[in-house]
């Protein structure tokens, strides 16, 4: 008779179980990153409205202009993970702190359950930063 053996057959469980249990924090990791991506995307659009809003005003800026002000629509930043809405009543905030040179803080919270990072920032030169 052939066939496999009690013990071939618990060893194969044996190392998916452990295959399984190695992969399982690198999706985790991927899961997050989409997030984030999105996260990051909407902050891009935030910071386009940004721009056109200190084009138009000016000197005569409002350091946290509403959506309304920025003509932007509150749904469009509403994603599958992230939601839109004014500064700080959202997953988003921002400020804008200079006109001259344009300076500006965009920061995105991490969501409910995404363990690292806790934030994420862009400002006006386009450079994002990360905490942990």
């Amino acid at each position: 008779m052939k066939g496999f053996t009690l013990v071939e057959l618990m060893v194969v469980i044996l190392i998916i179980a452990i295959l399984a249990a190695a992969s399982i924090p690198l999706l985790r990791g991927s899961v997050d990153s989409a997030k984030w991506s999105e996260g990051k995307a909407t902050m891009g659009t935030i910071a386009t409205a940004l721009r056109i809003y200190m084009a138009i005003e000016r000197e005569d800026f409002e350091p946290v202009p509403t959506l309304e002000k920025l003509g932007v629509a509150p749904w469009i930043l509403d994603g599958t993970y992230f939601k839109g809405g004014d500064s700080s009543v959202s997953d988003f905030s921002w400020v804008i702190t200079g006109y001259d040179p344009i300076e500006y803080v965009i920061t995105a919270k991490a969501l409910a359950g995404v363990k690292s990072p806790s934030e994420i920032t862009l400002n006006a030169s386009g450079k994002w930063s990360i905490t942990p």
